[in-house]
């Protein structure tokens, strides 16, 4: 079975001898969905850290079959679409946690919406429609962690390096004290939250004019989830103008959502720096653009 170079790349280096144990019993795990679930499976899509790929069910119906080695950040995500129960989200089919199976269903025509022909403004009212969507409480007894959990990020990091290590010292140290003062303030009604809702992960789909794949599943202040929206993608021409685009993808979720918008940008900035904060902590230097944008966002609040 030949599987893309930089697939196994990535599952290798974060997951060293379980990963490549993991690809190696891939085979022998398609074959088991085949056989359980009554599918004929296609050819993979673009495979970054999960192995994803087109399914046809006994039945004639399209599905998305995907196969993760992630433990409990896949348990947090089928835990987060089941309980999401298809509204503003992908539908979950099936699933088998402890098999790192998910079987979804297809959304077609299932464009990006990074990938839209339309102004950035018209792409954020799309993400704030889907966000209104996905908007509920917490379920009980859910397992998943919370936006304070994501906090302790920081801790590692000044654990790892003695402090900001590689990253701007002064916006680290802003980040990480605006995400501590936003986490005593969040509501003590915590929200069920995508946690990763961007251009790449809101699709068009057929029951809705566009909806959710992926969530990484926590719960936390429900204005969390507008953070990851505002680090990408931008053109060069947003670039230039980039505290213009950061002010209008703000004005726009709190127009559609009810957020405060002093607090949307707040969490943003706390997102981008946890954004570069993550970068590093996987030995990564694509931090640049997570940390530039924290800067713009800091002179506006």
């Amino acid at each position: 079975m030949e599987l893309p170079e930089e697939f196994v790349r990535n599952v290798t280096h974060v997951l060293g001898d379980a990963g490549r144990a993991w690809l190696d019993g891939l085979p022998g795990l398609l074959a088991w969905c085949a056989r359980e679930y009554g599918l004929e499976i296609g050819a993979p899509f673009a495979l970054s850290f999960n192995y994803v790929a087109p399914a046809t069910r006994a039945d004639g119906t399209e599905a998305v079959l995907k196969l993760s080695p992630h433990g409990d950040d896949f348990r947090y995500e089928v835990t987060a679409t089941r309980a999401y129960g298809g509204r503003g989200m992908v539908r979950l089919i099936e699933a088998d946690v402890d098999r790192g199976v998910a079987l979804l269903d297809r959304l077609t025509p299932g464009a990006i919406l990074v990938a839209l022909d339309a102004s950035d403004e018209r792409k954020t009212e799309i993400a704030a429609d889907v966000l209104r969507a996905l908007l509920r409480d917490a379920p009980t007894d859910h397992g998943l962690p919370t936006t304070e959990d994501w906090f302790a990020a920081f801790a590692r990091h000044r654990e790892e390096h003695g402090g900001a290590g590689p990253l701007p010292a002064a916006l680290f140290e802003r980040g990480e004290a605006v995400y501590r003062e936003l986490l005593a303030s969040s509501p003590a009604q915590a929200a069920l939250l995508h946690g990763d809702l961007h251009h790449y992960n809101i699709l068009s789909a057929g029951r809705a004019p566009w909806l959710a794949i992926d969530p990484h599943g926590l719960i936390g202040d429900p204005v969390f989830d507008v953070g990851a929206f505002f680090g990408n993608p931008l053109d060069l021409a947003d670039w230039l103008n980039l505290r213009r685009v950061l002010e209008r993808r703000a004005d726009i979720f709190a127009e559609r959502l009810g957020f405060d918008r002093a607090r949307i940008l707040a969490w943003a900035l706390a997102y981008r720096v946890l954004s570069a904060v993550w970068s590093a902590e996987n030995a990564g230097t694509r931090w640049g653009p997570s940390m530039h944008i924290a800067g713009v966002l800091a002179e506006m609040i």
